[in-house]
Order: C-alpha cells, then structure tokens, then sequence
C-alpha cells in the first residue's frame, strides 16, 4: 500500500473506475455540479478565498446549516467561500477525481472511512498542530488520524445503528426492542401483520449501501479480517447472508433500499427499523411531514445472536481535511472554527442533530439535554468499531465486491457459501494491491 502521492489514472484505478479510461473520467467531470470547476491547488496557500467540497450541501436538509456557516464566516473574514458538492454515492470518486487532477483547493469533508484513501494521495495538509487548538475528544481526534498524522478535524463522531418507530411498534403490540435475532425476526413478522404497505425493516439492500451486511456478519460471530487474512466466507459470515436472504424472501426486508430510499419509507411511517448514523433523526424527521416522527424515533441496539453478545455497530463520522495549496491558511482556520466554535457546533446540532466532537461541544445543555443523542451514545456508540477495511486504499471497491454477492444471493443468482467464497477471494486480491 502506497504512502506516495497518486495520478488521476492511479485514482480511477483505486476507486474501481479505471475501466471507463478517459473518457469516463470525462462523463464523471460533466456530471459534477456548477460549482465544482477547476481551480488549482498550486496557488497562493495564504489566500482569503478558497472551496469547501461536501456532499452534505448536495441535500437539501443539511445545505441551510451549512450555507450560514459559510456565509458568517464570509462576513466576518471577508472572503470568499466556493461551495462545491456532489451526491454522496458518487462523492468520493468525483472527490478523487478532481483531487487527482489539482483541481480542489482548500477545505474537504470526509467520511471517516474515506479518510485513509484520500491521505495516500499525499495532497492533505498535516493538521496535528491545529487539532491541538481544538478541545476535541480522543475518540473524535483519532477518527481523523491516518498512519500517525492528523490530516482530518473531527466535525462529528458517532456511529451507524438502527432506529426504531415506536409508534409502529406499539401498533403492532410490541412492548420493548427485541434483544435477540431471533426476537428481532418475530417482531419483524408482527410488523409485517400490520400490512399497509408497513416494511419491517428497511434494511439496505441496493449495492450502494449494502456494506450495512458487515455488521450483521460480525453479530454472527464473522471477524471480516484477522491480520491480512480474510475471513469472509467462514460459517459465520454464511450464516448471517443466509439470514439476510430469509428476511428478503419474506418480505420482512424490502428489495432495491438503500440509505435514502429507507429514510423516505420510514419517513413516511411505512418502516419499523432502519440503519442510519446518529443524523437520520434530524434527516428523516426534516422530510417527514408528520411532525410527531421525531418523537416516536428511537436509538436501538442491533440485537445479537447471543444474549451477553456484544452489539455491533459501525463508528462514523466526518471530518474536515485541508488540500495543500491556494487557501491553505483561510481553509484551516475555517475547518477549525467550524468544528470547534462552541456557538457554531451547538447550533449546528441544534439544525441536524449531530454531535459535536469536541468536550465543550457534548457538554453544552443544548447537547447534554438531548436524550436521543445520550441514547445513541450509550445504546449504539459505547460498542462501535471501525471497520478493518478502512486501512486499505481499496475500502471502497473491497465493500461493493462483497455487496455484489450479497445482493446475488438475494436475487437468486447465487447461493451464500459459494457468493461468501467468491467474496472472499475478490477482497483477498483487493486487499494485496
């Protein structure tokens, strides 16, 4: 695994799209947003002006919150800021892309899981001197970090669990969260007795976002990697594809769902269960037009197949990095005062619900009074992990390989040992590159 900077051929090739060649890359470039032109990042780093890249100003609930970050922070620096974005499915590719080719300059969002890739690409300024001014939590420090150097400002730590809607749950006649994959299948048949359309679980189940199988591996005793060895494919890793498919044939999952196709159903009081980050409550209830949603969303462990097991769940978060260049200097001191500023993180969870990563952030009443967010805390982030594959380059094509075979096996195309192995054997070779 390289440590060395990349070309724009070698990103393409890293993020699985080197096969449209050129021309591809060309189809992507005209698929990015206005705001997304080309700049270099070879100018002057103590520049007013500068990008900020983030796919969150491509939806439509969190673009406000972000757009008056930026538009305050323009007043008072008398700057300009550039908004830059692209749909959040497509974001890390175009991201490369343009990263690739010098194109983007100042500040990136990232998801923590991106972060090690993009640092390889060597255009990442070092934030570790900057980071110190921030007040941040350990935990919020070292999702930004990648092989010992601080390249991302947390901007918001937390972890992707389930949400449940209590009213739907007690329409059905169920008095407490099901604990149990076995408790969890029969609240899932009782919810399907409801009919109306009610989808039990709004699991994912387009490749886009069917990496949310990793978790239910791991419930099923799958470790995904032990030291450079795969261990997809073990009984385990079967086992829960097995399940997965039981739960799609009957109906208890829903075919073609992936992360906004479950925030619409649940939206719309037509989803028991769903996996989202800590943001789906704000999210989901900002589209929902039944303004009681919000209330009945609640925090649920992901049940275990055990009981004493320890409940799965994937830490996530996003950080700010800082592209070496035009607008260095302006860019780092933005990333610091919008992950940092007690006033603007508070207010940035008072928009979207997402927790500050910073100790005086999580101690303001805002925060500390917010019991969804002490929920998910306590419930869904006291036991979540990183996945072992965000240390690859490869992450991103080593999660859609293994998507692929699940969706096959949920649409009959193959059966779970033999689309287990044939994972295995693709992240295997991803993983040697």
């Amino acid at each position: 695994m390289t440590t060395s900077g990349i070309s724009r051929r070698g990103a393409l090739r890293m993020f699985g799209i080197g096969a449209l060649g050129v021309a591809g890359a060309g189809v992507l470039g005209a698929c990015a947003p206005s705001g997304a032109g080309t700049s270099s990042n070879s100018g002057d780093t103590k520049s007013k002006n500068f990008d900020f890249t983030s796919w969150s100003l491509n939806e439509e609930a969190a673009k406000p919150s972000i757009e008056k970050i930026i538009a305050a922070w323009e007043k008072d620096k008398s700057s300009k800021v550039r908004a830059v974005s692209y749909p959040y499915n497509e974001y890390l590719s175009q991201l490369t892309l343009k990263l690739g080719g010098g194109e983007t300059t100042g500040a990136v969002h990232l998801d923590i899981a991106w972060l090690a890739a993009v640092a390889q690409m060597g255009k990442l300024a070092d934030l570790g001197s900057v980071a110190l001014k921030g007040g941040y939590t350990n935990v919020a420090l070292n999702s930004g970090m990648y092989d010992g150097k601080q390249y991302g400002l947390p901007w918001n730590t937390g972890s992707i669990g389930v949400i449940a809607n209590s009213k739907l749950l007690e329409k059905a006649g169920i008095k407490k969260h099901p604990a149990t994959v076995e408790e969890f299948e029969g609240a899932l048949r009782e919810l399907k007795g409801l009919g109306g359309g009610v989808v039990p679980y709004a699991a994912a189940t387009k490749v886009a976002q069917l990496k949310d199988i990793f978790p239910w591996m791991q419930t099923f005793g799958c470790t995904l990697l032990e030291d450079d060895r795969v261990t997809i494919g073990d009984d385990a890793s079967i086992d829960a594809v097995t399940w997965y498919k039981k739960l799609h044939d009957e109906k208890l999952i829903a075919a073609d769902v992936d992360r906004f196709d479950a925030r619409a159903l649940f939206g719309q009081g037509k989803a028991a269960f769903y996996d989202d980050a800590v943001i789906g409550k704000g999210v989901t209830a900002a589209q929902s037009k039944d303004k009681t949603l919000a209330d009945a969303m609640q925090p649920m462990k992901r049940p275990v197949l055990r009981s004493g097991d320890t409940p799965q769940a994937l830490l996530w978060g996003g950080v700010i990095a800082i592209v070496k260049g035009k607008g260095q200097d302006a860019a780092t001191e933005f990333a610091l005062h919008t992950t940092s500023d007690r006033a603007t993180t508070t207010e940035y969870f008072a928009a979207r619900a997402l927790p500050p990563s910073t100790t005086a952030g999580l101690d303001d009443p805002k925060v500390a009074q917010d019991t969804f967010t002490t929920e998910w805390t306590e419930k869904i982030t006291d036991t979540a992990t990183g996945s072992p594959f965000w240390q690859f380059a490869q992450n991103a094509q080593i999660e859609e390989a293994v998507a692929k075979q699940v969706q096959a096996v949920l649409v009959g195309k193959s059966k779970p040992k033999d689309a287990m192995k044939k994972a295995a054997e693709e992240v295997t070779d991803l993983i040697k590159r």
